[in-house]
């Protein structure tokens, strides 16, 4: 049974833990670095920005007040498409370090794949990997197509995919491309906006262990390897999210959790979106 403690190991050996802190929407202000306090008072040590969220500045102020050591967090933000191409990305990811009050990150991701412009952002990326300012390099919401042009031209293979992942949307080939390559499957989305709450049977399987169906929904993603970021701003909800390593999934409920796949999006369609000039 794991822990909120154990990581997953990214395939540069990097370890990167399975439970993480999601932050879209945090707000950018006391009560945002509150928030993260209470997540790192909860024994999350991951946490999971992006510039369009607008609130590294937030998470480097958390990071200062928490008084943790920098090798202790694992801090992960993001490149947005209108920042993407080569130069560009690395004046991104600057800013991004300067906000956080950061001297390295530890991941750092591709948003969304840009028709046309993500070949040559992840050679940024890679650039920015050899040269010591990030210790992984990845992607998020990269379908299998995505995946595969991307490693036409790439040179280093992404080691994180971050995309919508919860019961109701499994992508179980882009789950199996991923484990194949090697690529760390991460969900955005685990708890599909508290909808997870309103599912029968994980319901019925939190009732057997005293879990809510959120609980119920993370473990069985850490179960079946595949990394969450789960957000909340209240507190109890927070600590909740934590506690999910005090039961363990039979096979038969991992299996009952897995038929409940209806690939239903409930975000943006990585084929199909339009953020207009954000």
């Amino acid at each position: 049974m794991r822990s909120i403690q154990d990581c997953a190991e990214l395939h540069n050996g990097v370890k990167l833990p399975w439970l993480g802190f999601g932050v879209f929407r945090i707000p950018q202000d006391e009560d945002g670095v509150q928030m993260l306090q209470w997540a790192f008072e909860a024994g999350y040590r991951s946490v999971d920005t992006a510039m369009i969220y607008y609130n590294e500045e937030t998470v480097g102020q958390a990071i200062k007040k928490s008084g943790i050591p920098r090798r202790e967090l694992f801090i992960t933000t993001k490149v947005w498409n209108r920042d993407q191409g080569y130069e560009s990305t690395l004046a991104a990811f600057d800013a991004s370090l300067q906000r956080l009050q950061l001297e390295t990150l530890d991941l750092y991701l591709i948003h969304w794949p840009e028709k046309g412009r993500f070949q040559d952002t992840w050679r940024a990326l890679e650039k920015l990997y050899r040269d010591g300012l990030v210790r992984a390099i990845g992607v998020c919401n990269f379908m299998v197509h995505h995946l595969e042009d991307l490693l036409q031209t790439a040179e280093i293979v992404p080691m994180v995919n971050q995309v919508e992942f919860h019961p109701r949307l499994q992508t179980p080939a882009l789950y199996a491309y991923c484990n194949e390559k090697k690529i760390q499957l991460e969900a955005w989305a685990p708890l599909m906006k508290g909808q997870v709450m309103d599912i029968p049977e994980l319901q019925q399987i939190g009732r057997k262990y005293g879990k809510a169906p959120t609980q119920v929904a993370l473990n069985w993603m850490i179960a079946r390897n595949v990394v969450t970021i789960p957000k909340s701003s209240k507190r109890e909800r927070i600590f909740a999210n934590a506690d999910i390593f005090d039961f363990e999934l039979t096979a038969d409920e991992l299996a009952l959790i897995d038929g409940l796949d209806q690939n239903l999006r409930i975000g943006e369609d990585p084929d199909d979106y339009d953020f207009g000039d954000r």
